[in-house]
């Protein structure tokens, strides 16, 4: 049966049409309890989704479509390592490179653990001897820069966690992220490292990613050039280079040798994969104490997802919620506000997870979906956010759903900063929550002393209509557990929504057209003309670079 001939999908819309034009004030005013009742807390986590349109009826009535959906049922599939990316026939088994207990995890009858294990045991090892110095560079000199080349999933995993847990860095030993083919990335990078000093790690499991390659080989010649002196060329390469990849031969044609290769597994998602040995850079960067720690908050999140009942499991819990602004109110786009500056890129990370997890117009069978999937995924640092695009939260003409993060207790202690930091972010939820009616409106402005045809005149503008919903996380502390804990339930959050909308969370098909095409494409500019094959727009524009690199030249 499709989802939308469900009787549990069409008593949601029965329900949403019923529940009309209630404002959520009105909620909290039938139920004093609401606060405690509509908010959930574990793994260091307080989830709180009372300023939401979503009364008891409403949770019950999405708590059983996810029942419907056997959402329990796919839970424990993924755990057991069933092939649940049913285009690629892949377990999806992420959770096992966080996997904490002694508990064995099995693909087709094979234990994976012990390979696991034996991958975190190397890159325990590798980081011990770069933070120690005992792996130095060609000339003998302690790393001070570590140059991660990766794309997607590849670096924005790795990018996020050592930006958001800088404060438990090593001062002596500085992270890079290399992504964008454009040079400039590359080279802003080159020029603020010492080549005697610079380690790469190479993120690929391909080894053949083209952005990733074309830098990789960039950062090659530049070390070469700038240490000519020092030794030959495979004698530069090793002391210098690491790879993440599954692909040694092609690894060993650059030059990187076997002990610095780390391999991950197809059971591992790009966009789920900073937990393998794709999260090198963070071992070496924070140690590997921190990135055990990282794991076991996963580890801990996974648990309770695994084992807690529905109505009291935060990640299912968020994407019900989710799920009814989507497909019922139709509310298509979150925004995620962590008020936490070293959260910078974690919009970007859950931009990625989302999107090309639930960016999907097909469910499992291929049949066209009849109803939305993903959210278009946005954000920036609350405080910011604030003075850029809060104006479109409070006052636009459209609705948007968002997710503010915060920590209750601050890792740098600048007097006065973390009460500020949590007032703002407390504060905006409320705001978006009350609004301000025209009759507060004329009474603040009457108080100011205006009266007659201008008080009439700016009212309109200053009114806030409220009803605006929202989600409040609130970490004890932004530490690697927390930072793991908190990562693990944007994970699960999507796979339920994903599995509730029967479509395949961990494909990402809609990323290879343009790859391949861009191939084509590449080959005209190298030729200097285009292609028989092209759109006239394409071809147009192939045209028009073509002569202005004529024009600059000549």
């Amino acid at each position: 049966m499709r989802l939308t001939d469900r009787p549990t999908w069409k008593a949601l819309l029965a329900h949403c049409r019923e529940m009309g034009e209630t404002r959520i004030l009105d909620l909290f005013d039938r139920d004093p309890e609401r606060p405690s009742g509509f908010s959930l807390e574990a793994c260091g986590i307080l989830f709180d989704y009372s300023k939401n349109p979503v009364s008891a009826e409403t949770r019950r009535l999405l708590l059983a479509l996810a029942e419907d959906a056997s959402i329990p049922a796919q839970v424990a599939a993924m755990f057991e390592g069933k092939r649940i990316n049913v285009t690629e026939k892949r377990a999806v088994l992420h959770t096992a490179l966080r996997n904490r207990s002694k508990k064995p995890i099995t693909v087709d009858g094979q234990d994976v653990m012990p390979g696991v294990r034996a991958v975190l045991g190397r890159m325990r090892g590798m980081a011990e001897r770069v933070r120690g110095g005992i792996a130095k560079g060609v000339t003998g000199k302690a790393f001070t820069d570590i140059v991660n080349i990766g794309i997607g999933g590849s670096d924005l995993g790795p990018l996020m966690v050592t930006t958001a847990l800088r404060p438990y860095g090593s001062p002596g030993l500085r992270a890079h992220f290399v992504s964008n083919v454009d040079g400039a990335h590359l080279a802003a990078t080159l020029a603020v490292v010492n080549p005697e000093t610079t380690l790469f790690i190479i993120s690929s499991k391909t080894f053949t990613t083209l952005e990733t390659l074309t830098n990789a080989k960039s950062a090659r010649e530049w070390l070469l050039t700038k240490l000519a002196a020092a030794g030959p060329a495979e004698i530069l390469v090793e002391h210098h280079f690491a790879a993440v990849s599954t692909n040694l031969e092609a690894t060993a044609a650059f030059g990187i040798i076997p002990e610095r290769v780390f391999g991950f597994w197809d059971w591992v998602g790009g966009r789920y994969s900073l937990w393998s040995a794709i999260g090198l850079p963070i071992a070496l960067t924070l140690g590997f104490e921190r990135f055990e720690e990282l794991l076991a908050g996963a580890f801990e999140m996974d648990e309770h997802f695994r084992t807690t009942p529905l109505e009291r499991n935060l990640p299912a819990m968020a994407a019900l919620i989710g799920l009814w602004h989507i497909d019922f109110l139709g509310h298509r786009t979150l925004a995620i506000l962590p008020y936490a500056q070293d959260l910078l890129y974690l919009p970007a990370f859950l931009q990625q997870l989302d999107m090309e997890s639930n960016g999907k117009r097909v469910d499992r069978s291929g049949a066209a979906a009849d109803y939305l999937t993903g959210p278009v995924i946005w954000g920036a640092p609350g405080t910011n956010g604030q003075h850029a695009f809060f104006q479109h939260l409070h006052q636009g003409t459209q609705v948007t759903p968002a997710d503010f993060i915060v920590a209750a207790n601050a890792v740098d202690t600048l007097p006065g900063h973390n009460d500020m930091l949590l007032a703002n972010c407390i504060a905006q939820t409320e705001a978006l929550l009350r609004g301000k009616s025209a009759d507060e409106v004329r009474a603040e402005l009457k108080a100011r002393g205006m009266q007659g045809e201008e008080l009439e005149r700016l009212t309109p503008h200053r009114v806030f209509p409220g009803n605006r919903p929202s989600n409040t996380l609130v970490l004890q502390r932004l530490d690697p557990r927390s930072l793991g804990a908190l990562i693990a339930f944007y994970e699960h959050k999507v796979f339920v929504q994903g599995a509730i909308w029967n479509i395949n969370s961990f494909d990402q098909w809609g990323v290879e057209l343009g790859k391949q095409l861009a191939g084509g494409v590449l080959a005209d500019l190298e030729s200097g003309k285009p292609a028989a094959g092209h759109d006239p727009s394409t071809r147009r524009l192939i045209e028009y670079v073509l002569k202005s690199r004529n024009d600059v030249t000549t």
